[in-house]
Protein backbone atom coordinates (compact mmCIF):
# COMPACT_ATOMS: atom_id res chain seq x y z
CA UNK A 1 0.00 0.00 0.00
CA UNK A 2 2.88 2.36 0.74
CA UNK A 3 3.91 2.37 -2.93
CA UNK A 4 0.33 2.29 -4.29
CA UNK A 5 -1.55 4.95 -2.26
CA UNK A 6 -4.20 5.43 -4.95
CA UNK A 7 -5.28 1.79 -4.79
CA UNK A 8 -5.02 1.69 -0.98
CA UNK A 9 -7.39 4.67 -0.75
CA UNK A 10 -9.77 3.34 -3.41
CA UNK A 11 -10.06 -0.14 -1.86
CA UNK A 12 -9.94 0.62 1.87
CA UNK A 13 -11.73 3.97 2.04
CA UNK A 14 -13.83 3.75 -1.12
CA UNK A 15 -14.75 0.13 -0.40
CA UNK A 16 -15.78 0.86 3.20
CA UNK A 17 -17.85 3.85 2.04
CA UNK A 18 -19.65 1.72 -0.56
CA UNK A 19 -20.40 -1.19 1.78
CA UNK A 20 -21.52 1.12 4.60
CA UNK A 21 -23.97 2.84 2.23
CA UNK A 22 -25.33 -0.54 1.11
CA UNK A 23 -25.75 -1.56 4.77
CA UNK A 24 -27.94 1.52 5.32
CA UNK A 25 -29.84 1.03 2.06
CA UNK A 26 -30.75 -2.58 2.88
CA UNK A 27 -31.36 -1.93 6.61
CA UNK A 28 -28.58 -4.16 7.94
CA UNK A 29 -28.88 -4.34 11.71
CA UNK A 30 -25.14 -3.96 12.40
CA UNK A 31 -22.01 -3.01 10.51
CA UNK A 32 -18.70 -4.05 12.08
CA UNK A 33 -15.55 -2.46 10.63
CA UNK A 34 -12.24 -4.24 11.23
CA UNK A 35 -9.58 -1.62 11.92
CA UNK A 36 -5.94 -1.94 12.91
CA UNK A 37 -3.45 -0.78 15.52
CA UNK A 38 -1.71 0.90 12.57
CA UNK A 39 -4.55 3.46 12.57
CA UNK A 40 -3.17 4.91 15.84
CA UNK A 41 -0.75 7.78 15.13
CA UNK A 42 -0.33 6.43 11.57
CA UNK A 43 3.02 6.64 9.80
CA UNK A 44 2.04 4.68 6.68
CA UNK A 45 -0.65 4.62 4.01
CA UNK A 46 -2.32 1.48 5.37
CA UNK A 47 -2.71 3.05 8.83
CA UNK A 48 -3.94 6.36 7.40
CA UNK A 49 -6.62 4.65 5.28
CA UNK A 50 -7.75 2.59 8.28
CA UNK A 51 -7.99 5.75 10.40
CA UNK A 52 -10.04 7.37 7.64
CA UNK A 53 -12.36 4.36 7.71
CA UNK A 54 -12.69 4.68 11.51
CA UNK A 55 -13.63 8.36 11.16
CA UNK A 56 -16.10 7.63 8.37
CA UNK A 57 -17.80 4.73 10.16
CA UNK A 58 -18.00 6.76 13.38
CA UNK A 59 -19.55 9.63 11.42
CA UNK A 60 -22.07 7.22 9.85
CA UNK A 61 -23.13 6.11 13.35
CA UNK A 62 -24.11 9.71 14.21
CA UNK A 63 -26.41 10.20 11.21
CA UNK A 64 -30.05 10.76 12.06
CA UNK A 65 -32.78 8.50 10.76
CA UNK A 66 -30.68 5.38 10.10
CA UNK A 67 -31.26 2.01 11.73
CA UNK A 68 -27.88 0.37 11.06
CA UNK A 69 -25.58 0.33 14.09
CA UNK A 70 -21.98 1.11 13.08
CA UNK A 71 -19.25 -0.44 15.24
CA UNK A 72 -15.47 -0.52 14.86
CA UNK A 73 -12.99 -3.05 16.23
CA UNK A 74 -9.28 -2.29 16.47
CA UNK A 75 -6.56 -4.88 17.04
CA UNK A 76 -3.09 -5.97 15.93
CA UNK A 77 -1.60 -8.88 14.02
CA UNK A 78 -3.43 -12.19 13.77
CA UNK A 79 -1.12 -15.21 13.85
CA UNK A 80 -1.44 -17.45 10.81
CA UNK A 81 -3.65 -15.03 8.86
CA UNK A 82 -2.91 -13.90 5.31
CA UNK A 83 0.31 -11.89 5.34
CA UNK A 84 1.25 -12.99 8.87
CA UNK A 85 4.95 -13.45 9.67
CA UNK A 86 4.44 -17.08 10.79
CA UNK A 87 3.80 -18.57 7.30
CA UNK A 88 6.60 -16.40 5.90
CA UNK A 89 9.11 -17.51 8.56
CA UNK A 90 8.08 -21.16 8.17
CA UNK A 91 8.62 -20.93 4.40
CA UNK A 92 12.04 -19.32 4.87
CA UNK A 93 13.04 -21.99 7.42
CA UNK A 94 11.90 -24.81 5.13
CA UNK A 95 14.03 -23.34 2.34
CA UNK A 96 17.12 -23.24 4.58
CA UNK A 97 16.96 -19.54 5.42
CA UNK A 98 17.78 -16.84 5.90
CA UNK A 99 14.87 -15.65 8.02
CA UNK A 100 14.45 -11.94 7.27
CA UNK A 101 13.48 -9.40 9.92
CA UNK A 102 13.35 -5.66 9.37
CA UNK A 103 14.90 -4.60 12.72
CA UNK A 104 16.20 -6.48 15.82
CA UNK A 105 14.10 -4.33 18.17
CA UNK A 106 10.80 -4.41 16.29
CA UNK A 107 7.76 -5.51 18.33
CA UNK A 108 4.18 -6.33 17.42
CA UNK A 109 0.91 -7.27 19.13
CA UNK A 110 -0.26 -10.78 18.25
CA UNK A 111 -3.41 -12.81 18.76
CA UNK A 112 -4.72 -16.09 17.35
CA UNK A 113 -7.42 -16.45 14.68
CA UNK A 114 -9.97 -17.96 17.15
CA UNK A 115 -9.32 -15.12 19.63
CA UNK A 116 -9.76 -12.48 16.94
CA UNK A 117 -12.98 -14.04 15.63
CA UNK A 118 -14.45 -14.45 19.11
CA UNK A 119 -13.70 -10.87 20.13
CA UNK A 120 -15.04 -9.41 16.86
CA UNK A 121 -18.32 -11.32 17.35
CA UNK A 122 -18.47 -10.27 21.00
CA UNK A 123 -17.86 -6.62 20.15
CA UNK A 124 -20.49 -6.77 17.41
CA UNK A 125 -22.99 -8.19 19.89
CA UNK A 126 -22.12 -5.61 22.59
CA UNK A 127 -22.15 -2.52 20.38
CA UNK A 128 -25.19 -0.36 19.74
CA UNK A 129 -23.51 2.10 17.38
CA UNK A 130 -20.62 4.55 17.54
CA UNK A 131 -18.17 2.53 19.62
CA UNK A 132 -14.55 1.78 18.75
CA UNK A 133 -13.70 -1.43 20.57
CA UNK A 134 -10.03 -2.12 21.26
CA UNK A 135 -8.88 -5.63 22.13
CA UNK A 136 -6.43 -6.41 24.91
CA UNK A 137 -3.60 -8.10 23.08
CA UNK A 138 -1.31 -8.55 26.07
CA UNK A 139 2.30 -7.44 25.93
CA UNK A 140 3.94 -6.70 22.57
CA UNK A 141 6.22 -9.48 21.34
CA UNK A 142 9.64 -9.08 19.73
CA UNK A 143 9.48 -10.39 16.16
CA UNK A 144 13.04 -11.65 16.61
CA UNK A 145 11.84 -13.89 19.47
CA UNK A 146 9.09 -15.28 17.23
CA UNK A 147 11.68 -16.12 14.56
CA UNK A 148 14.17 -17.79 16.93
CA UNK A 149 11.43 -19.84 18.61
CA UNK A 150 10.12 -21.05 15.25
CA UNK A 151 13.62 -22.08 14.18
CA UNK A 152 14.09 -24.05 17.41
CA UNK A 153 10.63 -25.64 17.08
CA UNK A 154 11.79 -26.87 13.67
CA UNK A 155 14.66 -28.70 15.40
CA UNK A 156 17.28 -26.25 14.18
CA UNK A 157 19.62 -23.75 15.80
CA UNK A 158 19.27 -20.00 15.08
CA UNK A 159 22.35 -18.36 13.49
CA UNK A 160 23.99 -21.80 13.14
CA UNK A 161 21.59 -23.87 11.02
CA UNK A 162 19.40 -20.96 9.93
CA UNK A 163 20.76 -17.45 9.53
CA UNK A 164 18.72 -14.43 10.62
CA UNK A 165 19.13 -11.39 8.38
CA UNK A 166 18.10 -7.84 9.30
CA UNK A 167 16.94 -6.01 6.19
CA UNK A 168 15.95 -2.57 7.55
CA UNK A 169 12.60 -0.96 8.24
CA UNK A 170 10.26 -0.74 5.28
CA UNK A 171 8.82 2.65 4.22
CA UNK A 172 6.30 3.79 6.83
CA UNK A 173 7.03 0.91 9.21
CA UNK A 174 7.13 1.63 12.96
CA UNK A 175 9.31 -0.14 15.53
CA UNK A 176 6.26 -0.61 17.76
CA UNK A 177 2.49 -0.30 17.41
CA UNK A 178 -0.06 1.34 19.73
CA UNK A 179 -3.69 0.50 20.46
CA UNK A 180 -4.74 3.91 21.83
CA UNK A 181 -3.57 7.44 21.06
CA UNK A 182 -3.10 10.08 23.76
CA UNK A 183 -6.36 11.85 22.87
CA UNK A 184 -8.45 8.67 23.16
CA UNK A 185 -9.45 8.04 26.80
CA UNK A 186 -9.94 4.31 27.44
CA UNK A 187 -13.21 3.05 28.92
CA UNK A 188 -13.63 -0.49 30.25
CA UNK A 189 -16.51 -2.78 29.26
CA UNK A 190 -17.97 -5.80 31.02
CA UNK A 191 -15.61 -7.94 28.92
CA UNK A 192 -12.10 -8.02 30.47
CA UNK A 193 -10.37 -8.14 27.06
CA UNK A 194 -12.38 -5.40 25.33
CA UNK A 195 -12.12 -1.64 25.99
CA UNK A 196 -13.65 1.38 24.26
CA UNK A 197 -11.55 4.16 22.72
CA UNK A 198 -13.42 7.41 23.22
CA UNK A 199 -12.95 9.64 20.22
CA UNK A 200 -14.43 13.01 19.32
CA UNK A 201 -17.54 12.89 17.14
CA UNK A 202 -16.84 13.22 13.42
CA UNK A 203 -18.82 15.64 11.28
CA UNK A 204 -20.51 13.37 8.75
CA UNK A 205 -20.94 16.04 6.04
CA UNK A 206 -17.32 17.23 6.28
CA UNK A 207 -15.80 13.72 6.29
CA UNK A 208 -17.98 12.51 3.42
CA UNK A 209 -17.49 15.56 1.22
CA UNK A 210 -13.69 15.32 1.57
CA UNK A 211 -13.67 11.58 0.86
CA UNK A 212 -16.00 12.04 -2.14
CA UNK A 213 -13.76 14.78 -3.49
CA UNK A 214 -10.69 12.55 -3.20
CA UNK A 215 -12.42 9.56 -4.80
CA UNK A 216 -13.65 11.75 -7.67
CA UNK A 217 -10.19 13.07 -8.56
CA UNK A 218 -8.03 10.24 -7.19
CA UNK A 219 -6.28 9.25 -10.40
CA UNK A 220 -5.59 12.86 -11.36
CA UNK A 221 -3.40 13.25 -8.25
CA UNK A 222 0.23 12.35 -7.83
CA UNK A 223 1.28 9.90 -5.11
CA UNK A 224 2.55 12.82 -3.03
CA UNK A 225 -0.78 14.64 -3.42
CA UNK A 226 -2.75 11.59 -2.24
CA UNK A 227 -0.56 11.46 0.88
CA UNK A 228 -0.94 15.20 1.47
CA UNK A 229 -4.73 15.05 1.11
CA UNK A 230 -4.93 12.21 3.64
CA UNK A 231 -2.69 14.17 6.02
CA UNK A 232 -5.21 17.03 5.81
CA UNK A 233 -8.04 14.74 6.99
CA UNK A 234 -6.31 12.27 9.32
CA UNK A 235 -5.14 13.75 12.62
CA UNK A 236 -1.53 12.91 13.46
CA UNK A 237 -0.70 11.18 10.15
CA UNK A 238 2.99 11.72 9.49
CA UNK A 239 4.61 10.05 6.52
CA UNK A 240 8.21 9.27 7.52
CA UNK A 241 9.44 8.83 3.97
CA UNK A 242 9.48 11.47 1.23
CA UNK A 243 7.61 10.52 -1.91
CA UNK A 244 8.87 11.53 -5.33
CA UNK A 245 6.29 12.58 -7.91
CA UNK A 246 6.40 10.26 -10.90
Amino acid sequence: MEVHPHEAFRVNVGGTKLVSELAIKYHAEKFVMISSDKAVNPTNVMGATKKLCELMVHAQSKRKGIKTQFITTRFGNVLGSNGSVIPLFNKQISEGGPVTITHPGITRFFMTIPEACQLVLEAGFMGNGGQIYVFDMGEPVRVLDVATNLIRLSGLEPYKDIKIKFVGLRPGEKLYEELFSNDEPMMPTHHPKISIAQIADSDFEVIYSRIDKMLGSLYKMSETKVIEEMQEIVPGYKSKFELIDL
